[in-house]
């Protein structure tokens, strides 16, 4: 199970590659496969293989700039729920009780989690923001949304550094960086083997932390037009265009990573990359070797248009020579 360069080009996929650090794992996407490779406590990977075909593609809004960007943002969020749970329940496994499946009150429980997460972070980086601002008696309609970006910019990166400072939240990260150095190095058609990662960075400009950078950023321009809001009705209303708001950072970032428009682009990209700084640490080899794992079980699927999903246990290295 090892890539092998050449066998698919990069510039091909139309970007398509996409991935996400998962508990003990690392997440890859291709545009007909998704693999989450996970550590087990047994020292195990483990990688689970679906088929995928993207609903966008399936209805041919892959194509149409901007509403792709909304709803792609949907269905990336589904993928790394399902993602989540899966890594979820072979990290929690050891090798006595390999075979037991994750009981549905745990999975409810972890279900349970990412809603409460999710009304949490409109919360914080909705709600909040706007009360603050409203404390500060503004009353021009442009500078009430420039002081609420300001204050729900300052929300984000408080968040991101506080939570970078918990044991677990590091092990995430340093999948994050694996992750990263994995597609760096198949964007570079080199084999996937841990040597050939350490000469690249963390850093990606297809991150999602550089998204939601954008989606920070871009909101504050969105919301100008809508005024000052003075009723609850107002304040909600805006929440119907956070589709907006993520097509268009979506069509940013694929600007972002052509060559064409590189040079342009890299006032845009330099804040989410100096972000990646935090959500991002550097991996050791067996990290490296479980995001390969991933990416390497994806392209092979990918290459062969394999069309089942499939469970695999490596006992052994899962990439090299």
């Amino acid at each position: 199970m090892e890539y092998k360069p050449g066998s698919i080009d990069p510039i091909q996929l139309d970007l398509a590659i996409g991935g996400q650090a998962v508990m003990e794992g690392v997440m890859m996407r291709c545009p007909r496969s998704i693999a989450t490779a996970v550590r087990t406590p047994g020292g195990k990977i483990v990688v689970r293989r679906r088929p995928y075909q993207s609903f966008l593609a399936r209805l041919g809004i892959n194509k149409i700039p901007f509403l792709r960007g909304g709803l792609h943002l949907i269905e990336s969020m589904a993928i790394g729920i399902g993602a989540l749970m899966f890594s979820a329940e072979q990290a929690m496994q050891d090798d006595e009780v390999k075979e037991q499946k994750t009981s549905v009150r745990d999975k409810m429980a972890l279900a349970g989690t990412l809603v409460v997460a999710f009304a949490l972070s409109l919360l914080l980086f909705f709600w909040l923001p706007l009360l603050a601002t409203e404390w500060t008696g503004v009353t021009s309609g442009v500078w009430f949304n420039l002081i609420d970006g300001v204050f729900r910019l300052l929300a984000f990166l408080i968040y991101i550094v506080a939570i970078s400072r918990l044991e677990d939240m590091k092990r995430l990260f340093e999948y994050h960086g694996a992750e990263h150095k994995t597609i760096h190095v198949f964007e570079a058609n080199l084999p996937l083997v841990p040597e050939n990662a350490r000469q690249f960075t963390t850093l990606h400009p297809r991150c999602g932390t550089s998204f939601l950078m954008f989606v920070m950023l871009i909101s504050v321009i969105v919301f100008i037009p809508l005024g000052k809001p003075e009723t609850i009705g107002e304040r909600l209303i805006r929440l119907a265009f956070v589709p907006v708001i993520g097509g268009i950072s979506y069509e940013f970032i694929k600007l972002s990573a052509r060559k064409s428009f590189g040079r342009w682009m890299k006032p845009f990209v330099w804040p989410g990359l100096m972000l990646q700084k935090i959500t991002t640490r550097e991996p050791d080899d067996g990290q490296l070797m479980v995001a390969m794992a991933a990416l390497s079980t994806a392209l092979e699927a990918e290459a062969a248009d394999i069309a089942e999903e499939t469970m695999i246990e490596l006992t052994t290295e899962p990439v090299g020579a």
